[in-house]
This record gives structure tokens, C-alpha cells and sequence, in this order.
């Protein structure tokens, strides 16, 4: 019998590898344009391109916290974009008839807590695949949005509502102000109680948890609702942004972001561990890639290819067994070898 015990190898979390390919894209960017990274501070308020970064990035952001609990419990929500839609054309509906501000975000976050319930009946309660019924709402959502706004972009001044998505407190945008309070919420919920582990246990193994005593059901639901609450938030957002409700563009492929930004943060589709921190970066490198293929020129009917590629360059590196596959490459190359000898 062996007298030493080998130490298990200390695994990185997965959040650290988005997190660098962040970092690097900034670094690009600022080589390539050295007024990159620069701030300013006009009128109180902080401007410039990080702070670009989070305020445009804080919708997917918003949509991606919800998304990153619904891909825990094993599902996923494809309606979010159509909910985007239906929320901002409610909340324009809203506002051309003077409503009060409170009950215009109330109402955005009631239109997205409704589409959440009806995935939630379908899937927890009915048992419909979660891609199967998040489908049917993705394309209803879309037709809802065209009735209640009559097939028209309803365009609208309000300078309180436009202050959610273009307003400044202490000198920050608002938006991702909002975004980060929620982020903070969701971790101590989730972290500092035993619904996190719900989570993890529903995802990995919903029949196992249920035999565990957990409500197997009732977490799904919840996350759902959770999900459909923030695409309701990110509604508003989006109409605030540009003062109007467009039925036919607003929220388009913002689901595909969402889920991209929580599968480059580290949470498997398959379900169990997930991090919220994570699908944070995951949005920001989406939106830092944007950007960097705006400043770079390139067109956008182009945009997505490069987009896709990094996009699965950052997913295969998360995963462990490529990357000991590279690194046993990297320790028997003829470079490596004559700079260890």
C-alpha cells in the first residue's frame, strides 16, 4: 500500500474562462484604439466605453439571469425575445395613455410573470418539453405584440420612463445599476439558502430530487416565472432605449444571446451547476464582441460568422478534456522541450 495519497487536482472554475476572454478582447481593442478604455465625466455623469459596455449589455444581462435558472433545472425558454416584444408594446400602450410610471414597470413585469406562468404550466405541470412549449409562446409572443401594438411601432416621449434605460444615478446608467442589483439578489437567494441546490438537484436528476422530497415541479415553475419576470424587466428596457415599441424587431434573437451568454458562463445545457456570475461575463463578452466588430468595420451581414467562431472557440475551451488534450500538445512540442532543457 502506497504511504502517499495523491491531492486531487484543484479544478478552475468554469467562470474564469470567459472572464479572460473578455479581458483579452479588451486588450485587443485597446492596442488597436488607445482611447479604448477611456472615461470622462460630463455633467456628474461617467461616459465612455466600459461604461458603453455594461449599459448596453445590461438587457442581455437582465435576460440571461433569468435564462441561466431555467437551464439549471434541465430546460431552456426560447419565448424570451417574444416576451421582450409583448412587454415593450404594452408598456408603449401604457404610456401614450399617461399611465403612471410604477404601473407602467408593474405592468412590464406582470406581462412577463404571466408569459413565465404559461411556460411554467406547460412544462412542470403538463409535462410538454420545455423546447416544445417555450416554442408555441415564441411564436404567439411575436403575433400578441403585432395585435397590441395594431402591426404598428408605436413611438412615444416620457422623459421618467425614458430615464430607466438612458438615466444616471451616482454617475452610473441605470440600467446596469438595475442589472447588478438584481444579479446580487439572485446570489444571495439562490447561494445563501437551499433553493441554489434545489436547482442543481432538479437539473441533475429531477426524478431522484422528487424521491429526495423536493418539489421537483414547483422549482421548475418558479424558474420559469423567474425568467418571464426578467424578460418582462427587459421589455421596458428596450422601449425606454429608443422611446418606441416595434412589434416585429424588438427582442428579435435576444434569446439566442441569452443562452449563448449562460453556455460561455459556464452552465451546461444538460442542467445541474450553474453560475450566475458566469452568464453575466458571458453577456459582456457578447457585447464586447459587438462592439469590437463595430470598431473593426466589420459589415454586419458578415458580423455573425466571426461572432459564431469565437463563440465556440470560448465553449471548447471550457471543456477539461480539451484542454489536457492541448496541454499535453503544448508539453511535447519540440518549442516547450528545448525551453525546459
Amino acid at each position: 500500500m502506497s504511504a502517499s495519497v495523491a491531492k486531487p487536482s484543484r479544478q478552475r472554475s468554469p467562470v474564469w474562462w470567459p472572464a479572460i476572454g473578455l479581458l483579452i478582447l479588451i486588450a485587443v481593442n485597446a492596442v488597436f484604439d488607445p482611447g479604448f478604455l477611456k472615461m470622462t465625466i460630463v455633467d456628474g455623469h461617467l461616459y465612455g466605453t466600459p461604461i458603453d459596455l455594461f449599459n448596453q449589455g445590461s438587457r442581455v444581462m437582465l435576460l440571461a439571469l433569468g435564462m441561466t435558472l431555467v437551464i439549471a433545472t434541465g430546460g431552456v425558454d426560447l419565448s424570451v425575445g417574444s416576451v421582450v416584444a409583448v412587454s415593450a408594446a404594452v408598456c408603449a400602450q401604457l404610456i401614450v395613455r399617461e399611465t403612471a410610471l410604477p404601473l407602467v414597470v408593474l405592468a412590464a413585469l406582470g406581462t412577463g410573470l404571466a408569459a413565465g406562468g404559461i411556460n411554467a404550466v406547460l412544462v412542470a405541470r403538463i409535462g410538454v418539453q420545455p423546447i416544445v412549449a417555450t416554442l408555441i409562446l415564441m411564436v404567439a409572443g411575436r403575433g400578441l405584440a403585432q395585435l397590441i401594438t395594431g402591426g404598428n411601432v408605436v413611438i412615444f416621449s416620457d422623459a421618467s420612463f425614458e430615464f430607466l434605460a438612458k438615466g444616471h444615478v451616482l454617475g452610473l446608467p441605470v440600467a446596469a445599476l438595475l442589472v447588478l442589483a438584481l444579479f446580487g439578489i439572485a446570489q444571495l437567494a439562490l447561494r445563501r439558502t437551499a433553493a441554489g441546490l434545489f436547482l442543481e438537484a432538479v437539473g441533475d436528476n429531477a426524478t431522484a430530487s422528487r424521491f429526495a422530497g423536493i418539489a421537483a415541479a414547483r422549482t421548475k415553475a418558479l424558474a420559469y416565472l423567474a425568467c418571464g419576470g426578467c424578460a418582462g424587466l427587459c421589455g421596458a428596457l428596450v422601449a425606454a432605449h429608443i422611446a418606441a415599441a416595434d412589434p416585429y424587431q424588438a427582442g428579435i434573437n435576444m434569446e439566442l444571446d441569452a443562452i449563448f451568454a449562460v453556455v460561455i458562463g459556464g452552465t451546461a445545457l444538460t442542467g445541474g451547476r450553474f453560475y450566475l456570475l458566469g452568464s453575466l461575463i458571458g453577456a459582456l463578452f457578447l457585447q464586447a464582441l459587438t462592439l469590437s466588430m463595430f470598431y473593426f468595420g466589420v459589415p454586419p451581414a458578415v458580423a455573425p460568422v466571426p461572432k459564431a467562431v469565437l463563440i465556440i472557440a470560448v465553449a471548447l475551451i471550457q471543456v477539461p478534456r480539451l484542454r489536457q488534450k492541448l496541454t499535453a500538445l503544448w508539453q511535447r512540442s519540440p518549442a516547450n522541450r528545448k525551453a525546459t532543457s
